[in-house]
């Protein structure tokens, strides 16, 4: 089949055929040219070094030239970038791993964190999400729950004991949640564990409490930020495309107020990331859009810190389950995510994450010369791409990260949410009770 009727298969193809096709296709509607998948068992095929010269022409050659003149590319360009194949591919990571020596140097950070679902029951519908929804045969999530405060609190310094600078709290939207549940989430964490990063909360999970309290937006940011909260997650974004979410999330937050929801934040001294989950129904043109609109709003705020990658998990995913989308990226379009963020971020956003537990080890050590500088958190409990069948650790520590930097000559580095460093003696494990000491760098907004 051609490209353009693998885009409108429900018009060309008898439904018997849709999902097989739809299996084997990739973004662009050509044959998939791996059988790797985020999450699994089966290591990438190695796109770096190339198996021949690097080299680029056509399309993605006129853009690359206009990148090394210091163009900015648009959504038509990006998504040029983003369709690379063969050496072209190569070319293209060559140059944001350029670009990525020249804005953070070869240092590698991470951030030693907790996450903290505090549950898994959900009113909204996302049909990608397996953690609300995902089957009980994965032995992941058992019945609902919700954690009590009192057990939060356990695990927030259980979490401080061994080293963790930050909690992550993320969960479903409850039913009996009001704006005040959130308010109290934090004072809790708060109370146990005074100076953590508190960083917590979706543009749906905030846009709901204020709603369900009948109180503006900012003013809910604001008495959020008063209690604690420090940085919001860039979550519930997807793909910031209407066309996408009408598929994947048509009950959560559009584009727009997803957008509107980090411009508020941003605007009362609450940071937060860009996240881009990708490898589902998309096509290019609808990653270059989201990450056109993002650099569109860091120009206006300068609140963004980083880009998230996060590969698509399709193992136990619903949407997945009833074919109606592909199994994930494949390694060329994961590696091209992180590369070509990286070019159109340029001067706008200077990190970008590799998420490990679901590229796993070799995956991560291809991302990293592609344009990545960050292995974001060390993620005790992390529990969301394990229930959508993500094989990978649910942990790393230091060693664990330095034995995947160790081919590559890199340094590692901890630092804090804001990319602040924390100095830790002899480059070893902080022990429990050890305090850390925060270097604050030129953009630091972060104290000790």
């Amino acid at each position: 089949m051609y490209p353009e009727y693998v885009a409108a298969a429900e018009g060309w193809l008898h439904p018997d055929v849709r999902f097989p096709v739809l299996v084997r296709s990739d973004a662009e509607g050509l044959a998939r040219d791996d059988v790797w998948a985020a999450g699994g068992e089966l290591p990438p095929p190695t796109l770096l070094p190339a198996p021949v010269p690097s080299r680029a022409g056509g399309p993605v050659g006129e853009v690359l030239a206009g990148v090394a003149r210091g163009e900015e590319p648009g959504v038509d360009e990006l998504a040029v970038l983003l369709a690379a194949r063969g050496p072209e591919v190569t070319r293209v990571a060559e140059v944001a791993d350029d670009l990525r020596r020249e804005i953070v140097g070869d240092v590698v950070t991470f951030v030693r964190n907790r996450n903290i679902n505090y549950t898994n029951i959900c009113t909204f519908k996302c049909r990608f999400c397996a953690f609300s929804k995902g089957p009980l045969s994965l032995n992941l999530r058992g019945d609902p729950y919700l954690l009590d405060l009192e057990e939060i609190q356990r695990r927030v310094a259980e979490a401080v004991e061994l080293g963790a600078t930050e909690v992550c709290l993320q969960g479903g939207i409850h039913p009996d949640f009001d704006g005040d549940y959130y308010l109290g989430v934090i004072r809790a964490v708060k109370e146990a564990a005074p100076d953590v990063h508190v960083h917590g909360f979706s543009a749906l999970e905030v846009t709901e409490g204020a709603r369900r309290l009948g109180v503006p937006l900012r003013e809910y940011l604001v008495e959020l930020k008063g209690a604690g909260l420090s940085t919001l997650p860039g979550t519930a974004a997807e793909i910031l495309d209407d066309e996408v979410r009408a598929v994947l999330c048509p009950d959560k937050v559009d584009t727009e107020q997803w957008l509107e929801t980090h411009r508020v934040a941003h605007s009362v001294g609450l940071r937060s990331n860009v996240t881009i989950m990708f490898g589902h129904v998309e096509r290019p043109v609808h990653v270059a859009r989201h990450l056109v609109r993002t650099r569109d709003l860091q120009k206006e705020t300068r609140g963004f810190t980083e880009l998230v990658p996060l590969p698509f998990v399709h193992m136990a995913s619903p949407i997945f389950l009833q074919h109606r989308a592909r199994p994930g990226p494949t390694f060329r379009e994961a590696l091209l995510v992180h590369s070509v963020g990286r070019i159109a971020y340029r001067g706008w956003i200077d990190n970008v994450q590799v998420s490990w537990p679901k590229l796993g080890v070799e995956g991560t050590r291809q991302v990293l010369r592609a344009g990545a500088n960050d292995l974001g958190g060390t993620l005790m409990d992390e529990n969301i791409s394990r229930a959508a069948g993500s094989r990978h650790g649910q942990e790393l520590d230091d060693d664990g990260f330095r034995d995947i930097l160790e081919p590559l000559g890199r340094s590692l580095e901890q630092r804090t949410t804001l990319y602040g460093r924390i100095r830790t003696r002899g480059r070893r494990l902080r022990p429990p009770g050890e305090q850390p000491v925060v270097l604050l760098t030129p953009r630091g907004a972060e104290t000790p």
